[in-house]
């Protein structure tokens, strides 16, 4: 019984270094949107916007901002469970559905919404309107953070408004 107990006590140590590296090594995915209407609601209800990254896969800004700004965010104990947060992905076919319940891909919102750049993240109430300005491009690093927060604090009364 103690080797056996000896045993998974080195395992649960080579798990516990293993952990940080898991998360260095992690592409930082967001979930990709598939039903609009439904998760601005979900968000909504919550007394958030939808937020969603406009994002390519090509782009390394995009995946600074999913890995360095957005996913934190999501987990974030004052905005998770406040806010939705999905990316759109602007060269993708994959089907989804738009804020009026039609059927559309990726890339057909994205052109819809007139996103030509990237990375665009976009603030959303449950009616598809933009609830503020979205953030276009990466701006400052040390400032990005601050930036998403105004663009949240600005979203909840927008979306009380509705």
């Amino acid at each position: 019984m103690y080797h056996f107990l000896k045993t998974v006590g080195r395992i649960c140590r080579c798990c516990l270094l293993a952990l940080p590296l898991a998360v260095l090594v992690s592409d930082g995915k967001l979930q990709t949107a598939t039903d609009l209407r439904a998760e601005a609601a979900l968000a909504s209800r919550s007394g958030g916007p939808l937020i969603l990254l406009f994002s390519r896969q090509d782009c390394p800004y995009c995946q600074a901002i999913r890995r360095d700004y957005l996913r934190p965010l999501a987990s974030n104990l004052r905005y998770r469970d406040q806010v939705v947060v999905r990316q759109i992905n602007q060269d993708s076919d994959a089907p989804i559905t738009d804020f009026r319940g039609q059927r559309s891909t990726h890339a057909r919102f994205a052109a819809a919404e007139k996103i030509r750049l990237e990375p665009v993240v976009a603030f959303y109430g449950p009616d598809g309107k933009q609830l503020t300005d979205p953030i276009i491009g990466m701006r400052l690093p040390d400032f990005y953070q601050s930036y998403l927060e105004q663009a949240i604090e600005k979203s909840v009364p927008a979306l009380k408004r509705r």
